[in-house]
């Protein structure tokens, strides 16, 4: 297939831009390549993408002239959309970056899909979608009302305006809720590179509502897998969806959602003990309050994905962390790179 992908130069875009080339797909790469953080390791996963079936324009998703532009001109058959302005914290500082990005560009993505009418748009949502909710695991057809960032807040829009487009245009769309992705190639601004980072440098870790927090960290290797087995499924409505009782996690269009988590709490003493493991070597702990807009646990129910693709997501913690600490430590050297 030809696949658009947008945010290929990210994080979680880098390796999915990765599988589909590996199994012989056309990707047309789309990136602002925006300085939410080093802008160098973004560049470094692109130079790696180079090779016959890819092909890389910067641009900005929230212009839309731009957007409809290179959607006519490389004509896809599917889009996985990634691009978008992520951080919980950040949202806090500036949340007109949100708007931006994840409303407007997300509404440029929406309109390019209708326009070259593509078989299938699947998108990133988040588990922070769950907000304040306290019942564990995190099920998709749980209320998802009480978000309790700006950031989540915005990607319980985007499900809910892909929605809007599935049902009026009939244009088949896949929401991801993505629980904490790590790995290698991974983002500064996450736990694993700051954490990795103060280990190695051997300054202390900020550790916050004391380490009574939990979450489910899902192997990128596995988010990746999930991402393109539900590309190959094209949302349906649901046979079996009931407007006098509606399920969140369905629709009468041909709309879906899924968690895309490990199914599994992590305790986050338990995770930085096991990432010095993986170092070789230890730190002090800064026990410190929560802070705002955080959420104590993610724990995600992953049975509506099971049951859609036969996958799930079960890489170890233990062993996808010797994997993210072999190439943090080949990649910064002694704290001399990303995060360092």
């Amino acid at each position: 297939m030809k696949i658009l992908l947008t945010g290929c130069a990210g994080f979680i875009g880098y390796f999915v831009a990765e599988k589909l080339l590996a199994r012989g797909d056309l990707v047309s790469g789309f990136d602002n390549l925006n300085e939410y953080y080093d802008v160098g390791l973004k560049q470094a996963r692109l130079k790696r993408l180079e090779r016959p079936g890819f092909t890389f324009e910067q641009g900005d998703c929230a212009d839309g002239a731009a957007l409809s532009r290179f959607f006519r001109r490389e004509a896809p058959d599917a889009v996985i959309h990634l691009a978008a302005q992520a951080g919980v914290r950040y949202s806090l500082q500036n949340p007109g970056a949100y708007v931006h990005s994840n409303l407007l560009g997300f509404t440029h993505v929406l309109e390019a899909c209708r326009e070259q009418a593509v078989k299938h748009l699947v998108y990133a949502s988040t588990s922070s979608v769950y907000g304040g909710n306290r019942k564990l695991p995190f099920s998709e057809s749980d209320s998802v009302d009480h978000p309790v960032s700006f950031y989540a807040a915005t990607k319980k829009a985007n499900e809910l305006m892909a929605h809007s487009y599935s049902h009026v245009y009939r244009l088949p769309t896949t929401g991801l809720r993505f629980f904490t992705v790590y790995g290698p190639w991974g983002r500064p601004d996450m736990s694993p590179m700051l954490f990795a980072s103060a280990i190695v440098k051997g300054e202390p870790i900020n550790v916050f509502n004391y380490g009574d927090m939990s979450r489910d960290f899902t192997y990128v290797d596995d988010i990746v897998e999930a991402t393109v087995r539900i590309l190959d499924r094209p949302a349906q409505p649901d046979p079996e969806y009931d407007a006098g009782h509606p399920n969140p996690a369905s629709s009468d269009a041909p709309w879906r959602i899924y968690n895309i988590g490990n199914h599994a709490a992590v305790g986050l003493l338990e995770y930085i003990e096991a990432l010095e493991q993986a170092l070789g070597r230890t730190t002090e702990k800064r026990l410190l309050p929560m802070q705002v807009g955080d959420v104590r646990s993610t724990y995600a129910d992953t049975q509506l994905l099971e049951k859609a693709i036969g996958f799930i997501p079960e890489t170890p913690l233990s062993v996808g962390l010797e994997r993210f600490a072999q190439w943090y430590l080949s990649y910064a050297g002694q704290g001399s790179g990303p995060g360092g």
